[in-house]
């Protein structure tokens, strides 16, 4: 039976006990049906984990920020910074503690600062601060990475794209 159906049965029980008069006031309506039971082999849906979510949101955007730094595409910079930001805060709502710590409060502490120096390195389109800076991120990430006993993961400014299918220099 489907769920539009069971609701439909429902409603028009509850519709006959209400005309059933006193009797059935002091009975409780019946409780709704269950939701039907998903078939034995459905999939199960994966939840990420935080290396998962480090490698797939984090990781690549720190790589576009640093490429594009490293090219002086300033505009493309800036895009990578905001898309590096938006990674880390949807990951401190998705994982709120991790190994016990505060995600959240964890990269305010490690992150806030060499952000925000990047981003005045990009506002002014300078490379030498720009390069300073994003080394302070990622030892930032380190940092972090060492509080949470990952000390093997290490980042670092990327020598090479991972990304051959997009142009790091500006277009202008």
């Amino acid at each position: 039976m489907s769920i539009r159906i069971a609701r439909i049965a429902v409603l028009a029980a509850l519709s006959l006990a209400g005309a059933a008069g006193a009797a059935s006031a002091q009975t409780p309506p019946p409780a709704p049906p269950a939701p039907p039971a998903p078939p034995a082999n459905a999939p199960v849906p994966y939840v990420m984990g935080m290396g998962d979510l480090m490698n797939t949101l984090i990781q690549p955007r720190h790589t576009k920020l640093g490429l594009a730094g490293k090219a002086e595409n300033w505009p493309l910079a800036n895009y990578a910074l905001s898309q590096l930001r938006q990674g880390f805060a949807g990951i401190a709502k998705a994982v709120p503690k991790f190994r016990g710590m505060p995600v959240g409060d964890l990269v305010d502490l490690a992150l806030t600062q060499p952000l925000n120096a990047v981003e005045a390195a990009v506002k002014q389109q300078d490379a030498q601060k720009f390069a300073a800076a994003y080394d302070q991120l990622s030892q930032g990430c380190n940092a972090c990475h060492m509080e949470l006993d990952h000390p093997y993961v290490v980042i670092k400014t990327p020598d090479a794209s991972a990304f051959p299918d997009q142009e790091f220099k500006p277009q202008r």
